[in-house]
């Protein structure tokens, strides 16, 4: 009996979080890859892990044990043929409030499939406590949290790379009906040796510090995935990082008590929270991504192994664990909403980054060194808040942020003189600058100087007007290249970006063509256009660093060819840190039939001109079938271009 318990608890375990990097990688292409998508799609998770252990511990303290094993049993029959004909992949989304919506979308989709796999762990350990006494129950624990662990990583290493995204569904889909089979067979085998019990009460103290114990690492570990997302690209590999990390601490806690030794910890949570804040200054890197990242993962796991170790020192009996599990999902729940709800309507920056920090910091004073005084934790929060505020202050100073979903976009202003240029920054990269003197207001800067591919295809001569579409506005710089007659298109999901672009700088205002802006993803706006016929297409769309990877796999390409003219070019540009994309974008040009040629410019700082480089596709040649495996919308993989 013994071995099906497990079974149950690590089959439910791998489905609940192998599924959590597939829903991002489904949902990312319907809301313009932002990075947003999957902090809304954790809150949908803790909220369905709230759900699931609050259901345990109704169904433990109110019903019998047969009674028990038949109400499980039911919804988990329910549920298997709903997964069925529900499928997250099939969705369609509708315009609106992307948060709102995503949440809609997860609840009608994955709602009751993944409520059932979230109530497993703490029912299979009550059931496991009544009908073995004296096992070790929160073993249990650890060993979902490892599934959790190894569903998580199997995605990226295994999963991602070799199968498309409609094949994952399909076994996944398979898999949970596996899991409702075990489900069923574990509860009817149980139901004999469970009765429910008194509910018993608890300290509200104790229950706070759970609370506490539980929200902050949430919240940090969701902030540290924010931030890599935003930097460099919203796909799962960088999800897994983090979240990953955040399970290594649950299972190394829970598992036993040698991982957790408050005496070493005494000595570690400083290097832990200067490492962490080392992280925060991430958008300043320039000389690779290594560093950066394992200064944040080193303190994230620190303060997570912190923060678990205590709930571990501090998990009641197992006849009560129900409870604690109801506590510790809400605190995970309270972190992921402060996060993807709060953080983007009351910041204009990442903050949530720093607080979460602040608060590991706060609960090691008290917990590690007995500084218990809330008057003290009150000052310590404020002095830290101001530091905070006048770190941004001083390195912004000229400058203000806007953020949304999408989201931190800031406007800069430096240089004095004719040098004294505005500057729009998203991520930490600056997406365009336009100089304040009169007469050097047209002048190309930023990525799209007269060197660069897109500036020495924009000043070939043209026989008469011409048609630009471009995915990403920025400032709208190339818009200054427009000739009497020319009409540029322009396919901007933020409306933000456009607000700023038209009220804070005078290219488009000032262009000699028509300028056309289109609210939307660019993918769906030219779906359901009619062919433009453009002789020019540029593709630039980053967020900071962070690449949407929907609008470059090969159907996104067969769509842009086929708003193209015949002799029409398609610009994309490739400039990134981090990752190394031109031979991604070569490969799928070649596999369509188009000659590819990569052109790269230098930096030119007197002239607000950044080192760049562009894919410049044209003509035809015959098809390749080269070695690589070309990006689609059922497939991409990070790890084929990261440099």
């Amino acid at each position: 009996m013994s071995a099906l318990f497990a079974a149950t608890v690590v089959l439910s375990a791998f489905l609940l979080f192998v599924v959590q990097p597939m829903t991002g990688k489904t949902l990312l292409p319907r809301f313009g890859g932002a990075a947003g998508v999957w902090t809304t799609s954790m809150l949908f998770f803790q909220a369905g892990l709230l759900a699931g252990y609050a259901y345990s511990h109704w169904l433990t303290t109110r019903l019998g044990g047969k009674m028990q094993a038949l109400v499980h049993s039911l919804l988990l029959g329910i549920s298997a043929l709903a997964v069925w004909c529900l499928r997250l992949s099939n969705a369609t989304v509708e315009d609106g409030d992307p948060i709102a919506t995503i949440l809609l979308v997860l609840t009608l989709h994955l709602g009751l499939p993944y409520f059932l796999l979230a109530t497993t762990s703490p029912l299979v350990q009550y059931w496991y406590h009544g009908a073995i006494p004296g096992g070790m129950t929160y073993r249990l624990f650890a060993v979902s949290n490892a599934a959790s662990l190894g569903g998580l990583l199997a995605y990226p290493a295994l999963i991602e790379p070799w199968l498309p995204l409609w094949l994952q569904w399909n076994v996944w889909t398979a898999g949970y009906g596996l899991f409702a089979v075990l489900g069923i067979a574990t509860a009817m085998k149980s139901s004999g040796a469970v009765r429910a019990r008194v509910d018993a009460g608890f300290e509200w103290r104790e229950a706070l510090r759970w609370l506490l114990l539980a929200a902050a690492p949430c919240a940090l570990w969701l902030s540290v995935a924010h931030h890599m997302s935003q930097n460099i690209a919203p796909l799962p590999l960088l999800w897994v990082l983090p979240l990953s990390l955040y399970l290594v601490s649950f299972v190394l806690t829970f598992e036993s008590g040698r991982w957790y030794r408050p005496e070493r910890f005494r000595l570690l949570m400083p290097l832990a929270i200067g490492l962490l804040l080392l992280g925060i200054r991430f958008r300043g890197w320039s000389k690779g991504i290594v560093l950066p990242l394992s200064a944040m993962s080193a303190g994230l796991l620190l303060c997570c192994v912190f923060c678990h170790g205590e709930l571990a020192r501090r998990k009641p009996e197992a006849a009560r664990l129900t409870m604690f599990y109801i506590v510790i999902a809400l605190g995970g729940a309270l972190g992921g909403f402060f996060v993807s709800v709060m953080a983007p309507l009351l910041f204009r920056d990442f903050w949530e980054f720093p607080i979460a920090t602040v608060a590991c910091f706060l609960l090691a004073l008290a917990l590690l060194y007995g500084f218990t005084s809330w008057k003290l934790h009150l000052r310590l929060a404020l002095v830290g808040t101001l530091a905070f505020v006048f770190a941004a202050r001083f390195e912004g100073a000229g400058s203000f942020k806007l953020r949304n979903f999408y989201g931190v976009l800031e406007v800069r202003e430096s240089g004095e003189g004719a040098g004294a240029w505005r500057g729009l920054l998203h991520g930490g990269i600056l997406h365009g600058v336009q100089f304040r003197e009169p007469a050097l207001k047209r002048i190309a800067t930023a990525y799209y100087g007269e060197r660069s591919g897109v500036g020495m295809e924009m000043l070939r001569p043209a026989a008469g007007a011409r048609r630009i579409g471009a995915v990403g506005l920025g400032i709208g710089v190339i818009a200054t290249y427009a000739r009497p007659g020319d009409v540029i298109r322009f396919y901007e999901i933020n409306p933000q970006v456009v607000e700023v672009a038209t009220r804070y700088f005078d290219f488009l205002r000032e262009s000699r063509g028509t300028v056309e802006v289109v609210v939307g993803d660019a993918r769906i706006s030219l779906s359901g256009e009619t062919p433009r016929g453009f002789d020019l297409l540029v593709v630039d769309a980053f967020s900071g660093d962070a690449i949407p990877v929907h609008l470059l796999t090969r159907e996104a390409f067969e769509l842009y060819f086929r708003h193209l003219k015949p002799e029409g070019v398609l610009a994309v540009h490739v400039t990134n840190r981090y990752l190394r994309l031109y031979p991604q974008v070569i490969a799928i040009a070649e596999s369509l039939g188009r000659k590819a040629t990569v052109i790269r410019n230098p930096a030119e700082p007197e002239r607000g001109i950044e080192a760049a480089s562009w894919v410049m596709i044209h003509g035809r040649r015959q098809i390749a079938e080269g070695p690589t495996k070309i990006w689609t919308d059922q497939y991409s993989n990070l790890l084929q271009v990261i440099q």
